[in-house]
């Protein structure tokens, strides 16, 4: 894989290490070469290192397998997923953090492996969460684009519109944390 390949998601192997991608720009300045900008994780230890390529540079792209399984309970220090044969994978805080925000127990996750360890887990794009906390709407104040914080099931916290109320289900698109839309319960 060459570095004018990368697109947010790309995993590869760089001084020992897997990485992926977090963010990337390619730039093409006025004067000079043009180069790629990024942003990577190590997929292991979490370290998060910014590096500037050469477009022709290569890298080995990392082999990475996906298992779909079920958030199962969290113990105080460690997150359990169960796969369809009922085996249990613990992963730690700094793992799972991106999609705790999204999952309650029994929700469908992927968990990605790299040579038989886990290392992240991803939720569904779109998920159903109930409001738990949220200002009172004000009547007349719905006709406007205005929107308020509201505190989901899961203890995320992400900007409503103002009709939206405590109690209420709404959809979550969970690569962006927006609001998508009410959701009849």
């Amino acid at each position: 894989m060459q570095a004018g390949e990368f697109r947010k998601g790309a995993t590869f192997e760089y001084e020992g290490s897997v990485w992926t991608i977090v963010d990337f720009q390619h730039v093409k300045p006025g004067k000079g070469a043009a180069f790629v900008r990024t942003k990577m994780k190590n997929v292991i230890d979490g370290k998060v290192l910014e590096r500037t390529w050469n477009p022709t540079e290569k890298v080995q792209e990392a082999h990475i397998e996906t298992k779909n399984m079920t958030y199962s309970y969290n113990d105080g220090e460690l997150y359990y997923f169960m796969d369809e044969e009922y085996n249990l994978t613990p992963l730690n805080y700094e793992q799972v953090e991106d999609a705790l925000m999204y999952i309650k127990e029994n929700d469908p996750v992927v968990v990605k492996f790299y040579k038989g360890s886990a290392f992240s887990v991803e939720c569904e794009n779109f998920v159903v969460l109930r409001v738990v906390q949220s200002d009172p709407s004000v009547k007349g104040n719905t006709a406007t684009n205005a929107t308020k914080e509201a505190v989901l099931e899961t203890g995320a916290k992400i900007q409503v519109p103002m009709f939206v109320n405590e109690g209420e289900l709404i959809r979550v698109d969970t690569r962006t944390g927006e609001y998508m839309e009410r959701v009849k319960g």
